[in-house]
């Protein structure tokens, strides 16, 4: 059954067209002809999922598939989850507005260590019991959907999860996620029972179902029977570039524009990087499909950007090709190009020449690291000179500002290095003067580096306290340096992610425990206090606190020499409760051999110990792993084996295939830039409605919805001029938020004459169908624009008596007229007291805080009630009046702010009448246009 959404987003929910389903490529497949249904959760609120390219891949592969029905949920912002919680509503599908509970299937994205805590608060909001264990028993006829993870985080170590989930989705989805459906479908035919359809699902490569495996006393993990296998092959499948054109937000979003991947994978082999690691082999797409995929997607979005997708974009060697024959082929669109972080060494001429379009795009470098030994150390593969030579290359392009990554924390740093980052870009300011006089901005981010699974780096133990001590090192440094902004990451949220990250399934209770004290977007500045105060309560609660101060302090350097070790654990040990954080560790695990029962746990340091993601088989050989950090310890580097020769990493063969390299291409000639067409031949005024949910939309984001329909539709828009040229599109009045329409007005002007029902049909054909066209006329291009013309606005008001002013804790309203009217008033009667009424006064603060008082009776042209509605409950006059009215008014509605909004018509009510008046919906049904 359909939760009652239109009830849920009212006046106080802020972006509702977030939760409304409708945007353009939505699928809304049928529900009963679907045999097995989808939610695919992404669980940070609309903004971030609906924006994920994964997210959408997926999304648009299910719904691609016979009687499979996919269906969208994200984590609700907080004022639209406290109203779930209160009205007893729970979490709804988008498109469907069913409750998840409804669905066979839910699947989450992992990619992120402390995103488990929003899982749990989606589950929560939906009803659904959080563990895999109570979810078994309490499941009601095999009710409850099954619950399952895939993305990064998942990949890489799902232990610290795996209570939560019925089965985990390791590696790519693309291929996997239809064998899981089929699956489901012949479960559901023949009606297999929970335990009986996991145990299917766990003989596809790709699922491991974390129930039918017992973790060890020493956190490694295996099967507890013999229909499992003992290591669960990581998927890989090839990107498919038309599956990436899909939804349209009505609202922005993080990423607002169309994404292709162009290459999948990567194998620089930088030893800190997990993605680089866990998406092995790289594979590029074919150039043709990337250029088709591009040029369809911006047509049918509408959409003036796009970006190309990759870890390393510079590493896809036919990119300056496909970039330029894109460019050429959209060059009259007024569309930009954007890349991720790149190579800086890779960056040159013929990049810079792809990049931006009328709006250029920022530029991102990534050199990790301040000196050459830590980019060896960490086999960056870059060189000072390749650095300079990459920034100075964006100078001479007209580039000046550049955002740089750096980390600090890595294996093997001193401080020397760290103080080399502010070296590094004093020596970039020197070297790359803008016009030879004015320095180069640099926009730094310095992030803290914490350890990942599966990476060579995986066994190295980092400390906060020293994440604190280099960030305060660096702050002295670029104190008073011109030019330069620096961000820090904050130490609480890297001492949370490597203790999690790393974890094994004991943290499943801190995740669960954090989530109750209120953890949830922890990645948030603004949730960050709260989310640090309850993982560290969860975590003393849990036992773990001991676990807790090795992330603090450190458990060991990698670097460290032997006399400097038994140094470091000294001292590490004389600050310690001793007897009190024994008795923890000997009462939590009495039986494990790898945990010393000494009041200072220091683990020794043993590359052969098992780890709690051992049973995962990503294809990385461990071996080599130790090998590679044998060469980190040497400041050894190892060549890209995409371009050189094998490093023996253990992925390439028939499990996940080999890399696949498309070779350069040569380069199209440039066709020239965009130049925004400004000429003015023909203006059409178009009469408009909003009505349904698309009151729902902003004004902001109609302003976008127009923009991007006239792009689908093809039709010849002017520009404005100068360096950022917008569509020649203007609104005579913004309309409020969830208010309804038949009466908006919005000018176009075009570059040529275009017959108007041409128009009218071609713009038509690619609004939403809640936003109907009522007349188009032309008007000529002298002419003063709607919004100048624009004098007044008629509504439709629906108005209620909800009580007397002096039962609602108000005796009157500051400024408010002094108005009599006799008990037994009536809606009629209140009508024509306001219009023999000569003054209302209000204060009006104006946007600059200056305060004027207000006649709004000068600003009211005409008020009359349409209908009135009788209530069954006594009125508070006498029960004489009738509660519920329609009212209609006229009022001014000019661009220099002289308004009469449907509120002011409440204030006037509530004066003359002494009761307490609710507005309960509003229609603006016509703007009026003074020509004259």
């Amino acid at each position: 059954m359909a939760v009652k959404v239109e009830e849920l987003l009212t006046a106080e929910i802020n972006q509702p067209a977030r939760y409304l389903g409708n945007e353009l490529g939505a699928a809304h497949k049928d529900w009963d002809g679907a045999s097995v249904r989808w939610v695919l959760t992404y669980p940070e609120v609309y903004e971030v999922g609906a924006s994920n390219l994964g997210h959408i891949i997926l999304y648009n592969i299910l719904n691609a598939l016979p009687r499979q029905l996919c269906d969208r949920a994200y984590l609700p912002a907080p004022d639209l989850a406290a109203k779930l919680r209160s009205t007893q509503t729970p979490l709804f599908a988008v498109e469907s507005r069913r409750s998840l509970t409804e669905f066979d299937i839910l699947g989450f994205s992992l990619s992120y260590e402390l995103g488990a805590t929003n899982i749990l608060e989606m589950l929560d909001l939906a009803g659904i019991p959080l563990t895999w264990q109570e979810r078994a028993t309490n499941d009601q006829n095999g009710q409850m959907p099954l619950i399952f993870a895939g993305g990064q985080t998942a990949t890489s170590n799902p232990e610290p999860y795996a209570d939560f989930f019925d089965f985990i989705a390791l590696g790519d989805g693309e291929e996997l996620l239809p064998e899981i459906g089929l699956i489901l479908a012949e479960g559901k035919t023949n009606n297999l029972s929970r335990e009986a359809l996991l145990l299917d699902l766990a003989q596809i490569p790709g699922v491991y179902v974390p129930q039918f495996y017992d973790m060890a006393v020493d956190g490694s993990v295996h099967p507890n029977r013999p229909q499992v296998p003992e290591r669960i092959l990581r998927r890989v499948a090839t990107p498919i570039p038309a599956y990436s054109i899909g939804l349209v937000p009505y609202v922005q979003t993080v990423h607002d524009r169309l994404t292709v991947e162009i290459r999948r994978g990567c194998t620089r082999g930088c030893r800190f990087c997990q993605p680089g690691m866990l998406t092995r082999p790289a594979r590029d797409v074919e150039p043709q499909q990337v250029v088709e995929a591009i040029e369809q997607g911006m047509q049918a979005t509408g959409h003036s950007e796009f970006s190309l997708l990759s870890l390393s974009c510079s590493d896809y060697l036919a990119l300056p090709a496909v970039g330029m024959e894109i460019k050429n082929r959209l060059k009259d669109k007024n569309i930009s190009l954007s890349l991720p972080s790149q190579r800086v060494d890779r960056f040159d001429d013929n990049i810079a020449d792809i990049l931006g379009g009328t709006r250029q795009s920022g530029l991102t470098f990534a050199p990790e690291a301040g000196t050459q030994r830590m980019r060896d150390i960490v086999n960056k593969g870059l060189t000072n000179e390749e650095l300079l030579r990459g920034v100075k290359t964006a100078v001479d392009r007209g580039w000046d500002k550049i955002k740089l990554y750096f980390m600090i924390g890595l294996p093997g740093e001193t401080d020397f290095d760290v103080l080399g980052i502010a070296e590094t870009v004093r020596w970039l300011h020197r070297e790359c003067r803008l016009d030879g006089r004015r320095g180069l901005n640099f926009n730094l981010t310095i992030s803290n580096f914490t350890p990942k699974p599966h990476t060579p780096f995986q066994w190295h133990s980092v400390s906060t306290a020293e994440f604190s001590r280099k960030q305060k090192l660096l702050k002295g440094e670029f104190r008073g340096m011109r030019g330069v902004k620096v961000n820090y990451t904050d130490v609480r949220i890297s001492a949370m992610e490597d203790f999690v990250g790393r974890g094994d399934r004991r943290l499943a209770a801190v995740v669960r425990r954090a989530w109750e004290l209120g953890a949830g977007m922890d990645a948030w500045w603004e949730s960050l206090d709260q989310a640090y105060k309850a993982w560290t309560q969860a975590i003393d609660e849990s036992g773990l606190t001991w676990k807790y101060r090795q992330v603090e302090s450190g458990e060991w350097n990698l670097f460290e020499k032997e006399e400097e070790k038994e140094e470091g654990r000294r001292k590490k040990e004389e600050g310690r409760r001793k007897k009190e954080e024994g008795r923890e560790i000997k009462e939590d695990f009495p039986n494990s051999p790898d945990l010393p029962h000494s009041p200072s746990p220091t683990l020794p340091l043993s590359l052969d110990r098992a780890l709690p993601w051992d049973h995962l088989d990503t294809g990385i050989d461990k071996n080599w792993l130790k090998i590679d950090l044998q060469k980190a310890l040497e400041a050894a580097t190892v060549p890209d084996c995409s371009f050189e020769g094998c490093s023996r990493c253990g992925v390439c063969g028939t499990d996940f295939g080999h890399n696949v390299v498309v070779d350069a291409l040569p380069i199209p000639e440039f066709a020239g830039e965009f130049v925004p067409n400004t000429d003015r031949k023909q203006r059409l005024r178009v009469w408009f409605g909003k009505v349904g949910d698309m009151a729902l939309v902003g004004h902001l984001d109609l302003l976008r919805l127009l923009d991007r329909v006239v792009r689908r539709a093809d039709l010849p828009i002017s520009f404005t001029g100068g360096f950022h040229p917008n569509p020649r599109i203007s609104l005579a009045n913004a309309l409020p938020l969830g208010v309804t329409s038949t009466g908006e007005i919005a000018d176009f002007e075009l570059t040529e004459p275009i017959d108007i029902e041409s128009f009218r049909e071609k713009l038509a054909a690619k609004l939403p169908e809640n936003i109907p066209i009522y007349k188009v006329e032309p008007i000529d291009l002298k002419a003063p624009s709607a919004s100048q013309l624009l004098e007044a606005a008629e509504y439709v008001i629906t108005v209620a008596v909800t009580g007397s002013l002096t039962e609602n804790g108000e005796s009157d309203r500051e400024n408010s007229a002094p108005v009599s009217v006799a008990p037994d008033a009536n809606w009629e009667a209140w009508v024509k007291t306001i219009a023999e009424t000569e003054a209302f006064w209000r204060v009006h603060t104006t946007k600059s805080g200056k305060t004027q008082d207000v006649n709004l009776r000068d600003r009211l042209h005409k008020l009359e009630l349409v209908e009135q509605k009788a209530e069954s409950s006594a009125s508070a006059s006498g029960g004489t009046s009738e509660s519920r009215a329609v009212l209609r008014f006229t009022g001014s509605c000019r661009s220099d702010g002289n308004l009469l909004k449907p509120e002011h018509i409440v204030f006037m009510l509530e004066q003359v009448s002494q009761q307490q008046i609710q507005l309960q919906q509003v229609e603006r049904s016509q703007l009026i246009l003074g020509y004259g």
